[in-house]
């Protein structure tokens, strides 16, 4: 018996999309990343990138559970002696609130090259509107 190897199809790719508003953050995460890696498909490889490109919106909306608000910290490190930087949550999400679901997404898929281009699949904005209406994409529902 000889083991299916999908190609890699760009024309069988979909784009879905995901309305983070109330939705909880790791909960939304695990779901972007297995659409992104097409863990849903019955075509499903570990190394090949057969998933679907992901569109995140109302990004500033999603939602953290318990203490995470204020307690919870995102280190960035420059390289230099004394080059740390702390972030809390609720300055990242006024600034930057896309990046809540990056950092999320980017921890849930593999950490090699891989990974890396499956992350360039992800498009995460802030409000209602994507720029990604001619790609028609289906919308995907997300229980609160």
């Amino acid at each position: 018996m000889k083991t299916y190897l999908p190609k890699e199809n760009l024309d069988a790719r979909k784009w879905r999309v995901i309305d983070a508003d109330g939705v909880v953050l790791g909960r939304l995460a695990v779901r972007v990343a297995d659409l992104l890696r097409g863990k849903d498909k019955a075509t499903f490889t570990p190394h090949l990138d057969t998933g679907d490109f992901v569109i995140v919106i109302n990004a500033e909306k999603v939602r953290l559970t318990g203490k995470k608000e204020t307690a919870k910290q995102y280190m960035s490190y420059s390289g230099w002696r004394g080059g740390e930087k702390y972030t809390s949550v609720a300055t990242l999400r006024a600034k930057q609130p896309e990046k809540l679901i990056h950092y999320a997404v980017k921890g849930m898929v593999p950490k090699n090259r891989l990974g890396r281009s499956l992350l360039t699949k992800l498009k995460v904005y802030r409000g209602s509107e994507h720029p990604h209406a001619a790609q028609q994409p289906e919308h995907v529902t997300m229980t609160p």
